[in-house]
């Protein structure tokens, strides 16, 4: 699992990324809060340990920045030198899923993230990610390009069908069976306006269903 750590002591930071290589993270270090607002736009990670007390823009702002963004969940453990109940307080507030308190033992951070790394891969189990595109099984939610995507039940129905299937063909007789039992009977015609309906939500960021004519659709692989 990635994590980035966000911390300006340089020192402390060290020891802790050498801590976390030994328990089999790949561990990189942002020292301010502006490298870690770019790094979390550019790259992906799967945990975040955050330090308050940062030069520039601090700790709370990265994490408000982070959690205004839809459909980013991703585990956020600060770790400061901030013991007052009024700092907890806001940092769980913000969207925090731990916070600890400086100094700390390493084996209990260890504890601590394993924790998140597991709510982290049960939370990936109920979503699926498709380039721009995000779906959260769980809530019938959806994003593409972090704004929230409206779908019908059939129309969410049918990109599923077709997600479950990425680079296959999927023919009209394989979607009609994989939805009638949910929402009742389905022509071959009502697929063809749900797909239409998905190509004119989804392409504008790139995502294409292509028809491959008697025989079905096609989702292709997402390229940017």
């Amino acid at each position: 699992m990635r994590v980035l750590l966000v911390e300006d002591d340089a020192t402390l930071a060290d020891g802790i990324l050498r801590f976390l290589e030994q328990e089999g993270y790949r561990a990189h270090w942002a020292a301010s809060g502006e490298e870690a607002d770019r790094r979390l736009g550019e790259e992906a990670f799967d945990l975040l340990v955050l330090d308050i007390g940062l030069p520039g823009r601090d700790g709370f702002e990265v994490l408000r920045r982070l959690r205004s963004q839809p459909g980013r969940t991703l585990p956020v453990l600060i770790l400061t030198a901030r013991d007052a109940v009024e700092d907890r307080v806001r940092g769980l507030d913000l969207g925090a899923d731990d916070y600890m308190v400086k100094p700390f033992a390493l084996p209990e951070l260890g504890a601590r993230l394993r924790a998140l790394g597991r709510r982290r891969q049960q939370e990936q189990n109920l979503a699926i990610r498709h380039g721009p595109l995000l779906l959260d099984t769980a809530a019938h939610r959806a994003w593409l390009r972090g704004e929230p995507l409206e779908l019908t039940v059939r129309e969410w129905a049918v990109l599923g069908v077709l997600l479950s299937r990425t680079g296959q063909v999927v023919s009209k007789e394989q979607i009609i069976r994989a939805i009638t039992p949910l929402e009742g009977e389905l022509s071959a015609n009502a697929v063809e306006v749900y797909v239409s309906r998905l190509r004119t939500k989804l392409e504008p960021a790139g995502i294409r269903i292509r028809t491959v004519r008697g025989f079905g659709y096609v989702l292709e692989e997402h390229r940017p």
